[in-house]
C-alpha cells in the first residue's frame, strides 16, 4: 500500500457514489464520465487495499470497510464544502467606504460601530479618516460625514449634529481654578486651543469668548496649550491642562460618565455641524448605513 494519502477529489468521488449507489448518478453530479469515476474508485481500492463498493448488476453497495470509510470521509466533505461556502461568501461580502475627520470617527462613530455590525453582520465598513474634504469626495466615498455649513453641504446632505459646544475641564481642574460663574472669568483661566485656519470654520476661544462679550486680559494666554487634531485637545483636558471647547455628540460620553464637566455656558450655530453627505449614486448598503447613522444621531440629540 502507497503511503501517500488519498487525495480530496477522489474523496469526493467515493462519496458521492457510495450516497447515490450508482457510478452513472454519481458521475452526472460531478459532471464526470462514468468510466472517470470507475476508474478513480479502483485507484482508492488499490491505495486502501480493501474493497469499498461491491459492484452489483444494478449500481453499487457499500462494503463493511466502505462504510467505516464513509462516515469519516463525508464530515470532512461536508465541513470543506461549508468551509468553501463561507470564503465565497466573505469575497462577495460588500464593502462600504465611509469618509469623515478624525476627531468624529475617534469620539463618535467608533464607539458606536459594533451597533451597527450586530444589525448588519454582512456589511464591513472602511472608515478613511481625513481633515481635507477633497473635490469629487462623493465619487470616492460610499457615505461622507463632514463638518461644514448649510450653505455648503444643504443641497446635497443632511445636517446630522448641529454644532453645540461648552467648555469643558475635569471636575480637579474646576475645583482648583474655578468657579467660571461667567464667561469673564472664563477668559482669564488657561484654555486649550485647537489650531485651525483663520477665520474659523467652527467655534474657537476667540470667537466664543467674542460672543458673550469676553475679553481676555493681556497676560491670560500665557500658559495655554495649542494642539492640531480634536482628540489631543481632549486628551489634554483629561489630563488637567486646563479648558477646552467640547462639541456635543463629540465629548457626550466624558460629560456623562463625569470624566469631564461643564464649565461655562453653551454655544450653538445651527446652521453648521458634521453633515451626512448620501454618494452619488446610492446602493442599499450605503442606505442602510445612513439610516443607522441618522437614528443613532437622533437619540443622542
Amino acid at each position: 500500500m502507497p503511503d501517500h494519502q488519498p487525495e480530496l477529489g477522489w474523496m469526493r468521488i467515493f462519496v458521492e457514489v457510495a450516497t447515490r449507489g450508482s457510478f452513472s448518478s454519481a458521475a452526472a453530479r460531478l459532471g464526470l464520465t462514468q468510466p472517470a469515476v470507475s476508474y478513480q474508485i479502483r485507484r482508492l481500492e488499490e491505495q486502501f487495499g480493501v474493497s469499498l463498493l461491491r459492484r452489483q448488476h444494478r449500481g453499487v453497495e457499500v462494503t463493511e470497510e466502505g462504510e467505516r470509510l464513509f462516515d469519516v470521509v463525508a464530515k470532512a466533505v461536508d465541513g470543506i464544502d461549508a468551509l468553501a461556502r463561507s470564503f465565497r461568501l466573505e469575497a462577495q461580502k460588500p464593502v462600504i467606504r465611509l469618509r469623515t475627520d478624525y476627531a468624529f470617527s475617534a469620539l463618535w462613530l467608533i464607539p458606536r460601530m459594533e451597533g451597527f455590525r450586530l444589525l448588519h453582520p454582512e456589511t464591513d465598513i472602511q472608515i478613511v479618516a481625513t481633515q481635507r474634504v477633497e473635490v469629487g469626495f462623493r465619487d470616492d466615498a460610499d457615505v461622507a460625514i463632514v463638518f461644514g455649513t448649510r450653505a455648503e453641504f444643504g443641497a446635497v446632505g443632511t445636517l446630522l449634529l448641529p454644532e453645540k459646544v461648552v467648555p469643558v475641564c475635569t471636575q480637579g481642574f474646576l475645583d482648583r481654578n474655578g468657579p467660571f460663574e461667567n464667561p469673564g472669568q472664563l477668559a482669564e483661566a488657561r484654555l486649550i486651543h485647537l489650531d485651525t485656519s483663520m477665520p474659523s470654520p467652527w467655534f474657537d476661544w476667540r470667537s466664543y469668548l467674542a460672543e458673550f462679550s469676553a475679553v481676555r486680559g493681556a497676560h491670560a494666554s500665557r500658559g495655554d496649550i495649542s494642539f492640531n487634531t480634536y482628540s489631543l485637545v481632549v486628551q489634554a483636558s483629561l489630563s488637567e491642562q486646563g479648558v477646552a471647547l467640547g462639541w456635543m455628540g463629540l465629548v457626550d460620553t466624558l460629560l456623562s460618565m463625569r470624566m469631564l464637566v461643564e464649565a461655562g455656558p453653551p454655544l450653538e450655530a445651527a446652521d453648521r455641524g458634521y453633515w451626512l453627505v448620501p454618494p452619488r449614486s446610492a446602493s442599499a448598503h450605503s442606505e442602510k448605513l445612513s439610516t443607522w447613522l441618522m437614528n443613532e444621531a437622533g437619540e443622542v440629540g
